[in-house]
């Protein structure tokens, strides 16, 4: 239990909300920056796509299994303490992933990573909110959203540039002068509320952190892992998968059991948050779902540079500065959460099918930036009316809590989302790859001719015949394997919109009190 009051004044305060939003920058653009990396990463380390997910996935799972346990950490060793810690680790790891000389190496220093990112947004709201009065804390939600914001979009600009003129290593090494003045303005300015409530170490639910940490990741591994090694025809999987099973259901049993739980899933009992919680995981899923497609699609497929990839993601991301204050004014005004949230649920359908439709060997920068500025509207629709449903009916003491679940259910949602995706483009790649070279029939006229077309090019580049030959029907398997993908990446939009449309009913059915609006990103 806090005891005291957290408010600052004049340049205190100003230096703290600044060292807390670079913090909460730093953490997220960690989340993005590495997206318009993959294409390199995958090169330099030789690695597959379904391996150089990891890289993004890692970080997240560090994040979901810190997260939740974020209130009760702090508790334990002072928010100031724990808040420096967490900056350090993340630098330091940040360090090491720019020494990775492997993709498993890599991986794991992502997720150690991970494990410090988590702490800095969910504290870095917290320690802005406390700062300002209580008369101000709109005002308090408004700077820390934008922190929000800017983090995600600069990732892949900031990343794209470095790709393109330096080494993937930059992206990691920039995060450690920033930290280190993020730790030394912490210790020196940042308070720590007094707590009545810590908690003896014979108290603690290490058996709940095992648990959790050791479902997560199983399951990840098998997400991951499960297409490039056949499923449950591999041993490892299945004992995995096996793990992953029993680990959740012995976590959730242990939480509700234990008298001092890490998480407190009593809570969940509130309907309006356990929805909440379950929709942030679909939110979770689309929106980094789809923010993983595009710098992917427009490197691997389009020989984009990763600068104009990163550009991309970014402008369309900032439109976001524009968009919230929107629809922030629309709930404000008492349109109903579940319409809101509805509304943006078809908003972003019909952005999955319109970017399904416009994905061609030669689509423009322009067409992408317009798709993705409608697909800003939607998502903002959604994550403001989650926020709105799943703590309208929660008691002061219970928000923070709250908060904690939808926040690492979103990110779990993301992390499962990447994996599945990649997964997903495997699979069809196959398929269409398949369906597609059953209708290249060798005594097909139009195959004979386009052959003989590309043979007789070879030819006038003065090439024997045979080679001539050879390389005509490897440019035919090029072009097939093109337009398999292609085919690919339209069928995850489209399966992605559809969950999203799906939901729509459901949402709809919702019930809500008056709603406490919230700026939640933890």
């Amino acid at each position: 239990m806090q005891t005291d009051t957290m408010v600052e004044y004049g340049s205190r305060r100003v230096i703290i909300t600044l060292v807390a939003m670079l913090c909460a920058i730093l953490e997220l653009l960690d989340t993005t920056i590495v997206n318009v990396a993959l294409n390199d990463l995958q090169g330099n380390l030789g690695a597959t796509l379904s391996e150089v997910s990891w890289v993004v996935t890692a970080y997240g799972i560090g994040n979901v299994i810190v997260i939740p346990m974020t209130s009760w950490l702090s508790r334990q060793f002072g928010r100031r303490n724990y808040f420096a810690a967490s900056i350090v680790i993340f630098t330091l790891f940040s360090f090491l992933c720019g020494q990775a000389t492997g993709i498993l190496e890599l991986a794991l220093f992502r997720f150690l990573q991970g494990i410090g990112g988590g702490a800095l947004l969910a504290t870095s709201q917290t320690i802005i909110t406390e700062s300002f009065p209580a008369e101000k804390r709109g005002q308090a939600n408004l700077i820390f959203m934008m922190s929000v914001i800017v983090g995600p979009a600069m990732g892949p600009l900031l990343g794209g540039y470095i790709i393109d003129h330096y080494s993937w290593p930059l992206i990691f090494y920039i995060n450690i002068p920033l930290g280190i003045i993020a730790v030394l303005l912490t210790l020196q300015y940042v308070r720590s509320p007094k707590y009545t409530d810590k908690m003896p170490v014979n108290q603690v639910d290490w058996l709940g952190i095992i648990l959790l940490a050791t479902a997560v990741g199983a399951l990840q591994y098998v997400l991951e892992k499960g297409q490039e090694d056949d499923w449950f025809s591999n041993h490892t999987i299945t004992v995995l998968s096996v793990i992953a099973g029993l680990g959740m259901i012995c976590f959730i049993w242990r939480e509700l059991i234990y008298p001092h739980p890490i998480v407190s899933l009593k809570v969940l009992k509130n309907g309006n948050l356990a929805a909440g919680t379950i929709f942030s995981f679909i939110y979770g899923f689309g929106s980094y779902g789809s923010t993983f497609i595009v710098p992917l699609f427009t490197q691997s497929q389009l020989n984009w540079p990763a600068t104009n990839a990163g550009l991309l993601v970014c402008l369309t991301s900032l439109s976001s500065l524009l968009i919230f204050p929107l629809t922030n004014k629309l709930l404000k005004t008492g349109v109903k959460p579940q319409y809101m949230m509805g509304t943006g649920m078809l908003i972003f359908f019909i952005n999955c099918y319109m970017s399904s439709k416009i994905l061609t060997p030669e689509t423009g920068f322009e067409v992408f930036f317009y798709v993705l500025i409608f697909r800003y509207f939607g998502l903002n629709m959604i994550l403001l009316s989650i926020s709105a449903i799943a703590f309208s009916t929660l008691k002061t003491k219970e928000i923070a809590e709250g908060a904690a679940f939808t926040g690492m259910l979103r990110q779990l949602g993301g992390s499962f989302g990447i994996a599945i995706i990649t997964t997903f483009i495997a699979r069809r790649n196959v398929f269409h790859r398949t369906s597609l070279v059953s209708h290249l029939a060798s005594d097909d006229a139009q195959v004979t001719e386009r052959l003989n077309q590309l043979t007789q090019s070879f030819k006038g580049h003065g090439m024997t015949a045979d080679i001539a030959m050879n390389n005509g029907l490897k440019l035919l398997d090029m072009t097939v394997n093109k337009q398999s993908t292609l085919l690919s990446y339209m069928d995850v939009y489209i399966v992605i919109g559809f969950l999203f449309l799906a939901c729509i009913p459901f949402v709809l059915c919702l019930k809500s009190k008056k709603s406490i609006i919230t700026t939640d990103a933890h």
